[in-house]
């Protein structure tokens, strides 16, 4: 122990300034809260208010949710936001009147937050006699089956004798012209003009800092480590939470939107970090977003980004053990998982992780060792197709490790999913099914100890 003033004077500076530093997040997050509530409280008024459900896979059905009770609080008729997994027949007689903003994932299936409802309360008709509703279904024209939950929701509330407000409205990848005909639809409801466009995402501005090829010689597709430090701002945000990127105008001068990566980091780490594969047309040019991210976009370089809570995504909290299941670029959201548990005392994190060859595509290999002997990741367990001597995909993992899984799972264990929808997504869904039984994979999707995030 040291006498040294001069010591003590500075310890006593390092000690306060940590404590402001505390104070700061808490106070922060305090606000935070509190603003959430008062938003809820705000659009909640009068027993007559109109009830806006969503079902959300990525966050984007929930935003809507909230844009449309936000716009009916704005012209005079209470509304209340909840999620409609929490919902049941009787709560669905009671609502009066109902707005539903329902995305579709992959081909024509639910998002995992309404596993319950669709086997509890969609499986038979229901009485709804009393309920009016007004539907906007969310999908993707590339899939076979388009905004199949929302037509399969809208089926079902129709044989329960709810009538339609009006005739369902389908979202094409977030067709700018469906929408402002929903903001019309709420018009008529409201007997109030709903602003013609929504307000525009904000999106704050982020400078490329780093761009590193992570799969040189791979047989696959380049994938690239892309970070972006913030330019004048202090986001927030959680592992699993998703940002947008907007695009520069396209040659012809229309405006080409924005795209989705998954947070491969947090706001520790003081940027924003993902993993993005360059994607290649069949004619051989690059893909208009991965070939600007990853080749055009100049390093020092600003874009418009945002970051969006993708709260279906979330993770457990640091006790409960973890097992992680991925391919590909996937690695990038459940990196910020493992993360969020370094230095930590927590129930264990297990990683399962899937890609071509082990020469050229163990993503990230330096640090997931770094990980293992720092015991922020409790395994590793890895496949590479290409390899001759092994040739399995990351669901193989599952059935070999079939017994240590039931067994983190007895244990409380949840179980986040993230890469391709095709082929890697459909594969872990039936391995785990095999592994824990179709009863018990739908009661942790139920309770949220099984997510997924697959594109």
């Amino acid at each position: 122990m040291t006498a040294d003033p001069e010591r003590w004077l500075w310890t006593a500076v390092a000690v306060g300034l940590w404590l402001l530093v505390v104070a700061a997040v808490a106070w922060s997050r305090a606000r935070a809260r509190r603003a959430a509530t008062e938003r809820a409280g705000a659009l909640a008024s009068g027993a007559d208010a109109v009830t806006v459900a969503f079902a959300s896979q990525t966050g984007l059905a929930e935003e809507l949710a909230w844009m449309t009770a936000r716009s009916l609080s704005d012209a005079g008729t209470g509304a209340r936001v909840v999620p409609l997994g929490e919902l049941d027949a009787a709560a669905l007689s009671q609502a009066g009147r109902l707005l539903i903003v329902a995305s579709t994932t992959g081909e024509g299936d639910a998002p995992d937050g309404v596993s319950r409802f669709m086997r509890q309360t969609m499986s038979a008709p229901a009485d709804l006699s009393s309920l009016s509703y007004g539907l906007l279904a969310l999908g993707d024209r590339t899939y076979a089956d388009f905004c199949g939950f929302g037509r399969a929701l809208d089926g079902w509330l129709q044989r329960s004798g709810a009538e339609p407000l009006f005739d369902r409205v389908e979202v094409d990848n977030g067709d700018a012209g469906a929408i402002r005909h929903w903001q019309h639809q709420l018009g008529l409801l409201t007997g109030s003009t709903i602003q013609a466009d929504w307000t525009p995402p904000a999106y704050d501005r982020w400078t490329l800092v780093e761009r590193r090829h992570l799969n040189p010689g791979s047989p696959g597709g380049e994938a690239w480590l892309l970070g972006f430090a913030p330019a004048g701002h202090d986001p927030v945000w959680t592992a699993g939470d998703i940002a947008e990127i907007g695009l520069p105008p396209a040659a012809d001068g229309s405006d080409p939107g924005s795209r989705e990566y998954s947070v491969a980091s947090l706001p520790s780490d003081g940027r924003a970090d993902f993993i993005v594969r360059r994607m290649t047309r069949p004619d051989g040019s690059p893909g208009l977003a991965s070939g600007w991210l990853t080749h055009d976009l100049a390093l020092g370089a600003d874009v418009d980004m945002r970051i969006r809570a993708n709260r279906s995504f979330h993770g457990p909290a640091a006790g409960t053990p973890l097992i992680l299941i991925g391919n590909g670029t996937g690695l990038a959201g459940l990196r910020a998982h493992w993360k969020a548990r370094a230095g930590r005392s927590h129930g264990g994190a297990w990683l399962m992780f899937g890609e071509r060859t082990r020469t050229h595509d163990a993503f990230l290999d330096d640090e997931l060792q770094t990980a293992l002997r720092t015991r922020d990741l409790t395994r590793l367990d890895r496949v590479f197709s290409r390899d001759a001597a092994d040739g399995r995909y990351v669901q193989a993992l599952i059935a070999e490790h079939s017994d240590t899984l039931r067994d983190w799972v007895d244990r409380g264990a949840a179980i986040l999913v993230c890469g391709s929808l095709e082929g890697m997504s459909k594969g872990v869904q039936a391995a785990l099914t095999d592994a824990l039984g179709a009863e018990r994979l739908a009661e942790l999707t139920e309770t949220g100890r099984y997510r997924r995030d697959v594109y």
